[in-house]
């Protein structure tokens, strides 16, 4: 590899490191332990049941994907499977919970979405637990 392709992908890694670290941790720290404390403070649960199977088992999926798959995709371990839950809790955040709020409202989770499906299409890159793992089994 010569000098200037092992620039471009040490930048373009170090690019996924960034998007998947904020990603990742904005979602846990900005959405995901709010739900978490909710669910976890004893209260009666009053969440958004936009599938008709109760407010608290639709809190629990939310709270999966908010804390623990933005975890991992902020570690990048598991990365496309950590993506999965994330990108579905951003499409229906986006198109049934807030699909009559306007654009403005949606943006935010379609922001999340499309960044999450880029990650999902890329994979973590090189700076992950995932690009260490691989290259561990390698070896063996």
């Amino acid at each position: 590899m010569n000098k200037h392709n092992y620039r471009t992908n040490t930048f373009n890694d170090l690019g996924l490191l960034l998007l998947r670290v904020f990603l990742g941790l904005a979602m846990c720290f900005g959405h995901g332990i709010g739900k978490w404390n909710t669910l976890f403070s004893g209260e009666e649960i009053q969440f958004a049941d936009p599938f008709g199977i109760g407010a608290t088992p639709s809190l629990v999926m939310a709270v999966f994907a908010e804390v623990i798959c933005a975890i991992l995709l902020a570690l990048g371990l598991f990365t496309r499977w950590a993506l999965l839950p994330l990108i579905i809790t951003m499409l229906i955040a986006a198109f049934v919970v807030h699909i009559s709020d306007g654009f403005g409202v949606m943006e935010k989770a379609l922001l999340y979405g499309i960044g999450y499906m880029a990650l999902c299409f890329t994979g973590p890159g090189k700076y992950s637990v995932d690009a260490f793992l691989k290259s561990k089994n390698r070896e063996k």
